[in-house]
């Protein structure tokens, strides 16, 4: 990933260093579980342990000749180990090294994507309760329905995104798997037992059936999931986007002293995170495309997963980092205009109860459909600056069904605000 996008603590785990030290841990582990069990001389595993490194500059330099990263990054240890480092490697293949170093790799990235998600469900937490009854207009098809509050469209994408945390959480569990079990599968040299030993030191769960490689799917699922937790910013970003234009003018990003929003127009103030967020999300889909078609290889193993994982795990983790953060200041210094929000309803001319109106002409004795008639046929007809209010006093199919307290009632708002703070505390209490 770029560095535009990358934040220190995600960048670090996903570095050519975190690599290549992810793999020592592997090959460390394999050998402490082979001395225990007798399978290398046990005083070798001290000595190896006390001597390993590696140098990222060697291991380029051998893999030059050798065409292999695995065997050079192994050469490389061997080295600088001496005589004992005949026994890094010892009965394994590649991917037993490369599978278990990923896994360990995402679960050490993992908790770290999770701090950022949790910072971000804080902040929308915070604001749900902040404007719980700040009345606004619901849209349906980007046209007023009927009134909602701020505050719940906020609750439900906190909702949204504690299902993002749980499906995110299932999809890291699925991925805390290592195999120690050969060219494939069949513990022709190392055991079940030995591999059990490893994941054990290592954090992890043996693969249940592995051919040379863990199974894609496991990597797709949290791909996917990632995908998915992209989506739901992106969803919260169209919305604040939406908000922010110039004609609805409801909640705006915070704009910093200095900040410039474009190079020619001296006055504009642009949506620029959620605008940028929108198109990491572009990219997280893609990646998730990218770790499904990986699913389907070759009998026991092709390599052709391997160029795509080198680039869509680190930037999906980095990405999803980067947009979880970004996401979080945006709604910690959201600026929210209330009045504008108030005054954008009656754009509508008291369109937004209509739904009430109808309810209202049934009980007092009309079929849904010639009160639905009456109350679309006095909204239509409304004439620039009139309201539905004082027009259904006027109209005749509707003057006889209202007096000025069932208006003055069902205009309120009052109904629309009468559960939502319960819908909003229901949401907020659910915990990721």
């Amino acid at each position: 990933m770029i560095e535009r996008y990358t934040r220190p603590p995600m960048g670090q785990l996903w570095s050519q260093q975190a690599r290549f030290q992810c793999l020592m841990e592997v090959e460390l582990a394999v050998a402490k579980a082979q001395a225990e069990m007798g399978i290398i001389p046990k005083e070798a595993y001290p000595d190896m342990e006390k001597k390993a490194s590696f140098q990222i500059e060697r291991i380029l330099e051998i893999e030059k000749e050798t065409k292999h990263d695995i065997i050079a990054f192994v050469s490389n240890l061997a080295e600088n180990v001496g005589e004992n480092g005949r026994y890094f490697h010892y009965g394994m293949t590649s991917s037993d090294a490369l599978d278990t170093a990923l896994s360990l790799q995402v679960q050490k990235a993992g908790p770290v994507l999770m701090q950022s998600l949790h910072s971000l469900l804080n902040a929308l937490k915070l604001q749900a309760q902040e404007y719980s009854d700040t009345l606004c207009s619901g849209r349906t098809h980007g046209m007023h329905a009927e009134p909602t509050t701020f505050g719940l469209k906020l609750a439900g994408f906190y909702a949204e995104f504690v299902r993002h945390h749980k499906r995110l959480q299932k999809a890291l569990e699925q991925m805390a798997v290592g195999k120690i079990s050969g060219a494939v599968g069949t513990y022709s040299f190392l055991k079940p037992d030995l591999e059990k030993k490893v994941c054990d030191i290592l954090g992890l769960k043996p693969e249940t059936v592995a051919t040379q490689v863990v199974p894609r799917d496991r990597h797709a699922e949290l791909m996917t999931a990632l995908a998915l937790l992209g989506g739901g910013i992106e969803r919260l970003s169209v919305e604040l986007r939406h908000l922010q234009r110039t004609e609805v003018s409801e909640a705006y990003e915070g704009f910093t002293p200095g900040q410039k929003g474009s190079s020619a127009m001296p006055h504009k103030k642009n949506p620029i995170s959620s605008e940028n967020l929108t198109g990491c999300a572009r990219l997280l889909r893609s990646y998730a495309l990218a770790a499904l078609e990986n699913m389907a290889l070759w009998h026991e193993r092709d390599i052709s997963h391997s160029s795509a994982e080198r680039v869509i795990f680190p930037d999906a983790f980095i990405l999803s980092h980067y947009a979880c953060e970004r996401m979080a200041r945006v709604i910690e210094n959201l600026e929210v205009d209330k009045e504008r929000m108030l005054s954008n309803m009656d754009l509508s001319q008291g369109q937004l109860f209509s739904s009430h109106l109808l309810l209202h002409m049934v009980d007092q004795g009309l079929s849904r459909e010639e009160a639905y008639r009456k109350v679309q046929a006095v909204s239509h007809g409304l004439q620039p600056g009139e309201h539905l209010k004082e027009a259904l006093l006027k109209a005749n199919e509707t003057k006889d069904f209202f007096n000025q307290q069932s208006v003055d009632e069902i205009f309120s708002g009052k109904r629309h605000l009468s559960v939502v703070q319960q819908v909003i505390d229901k949401a907020l209490g659910d915990q990721p």
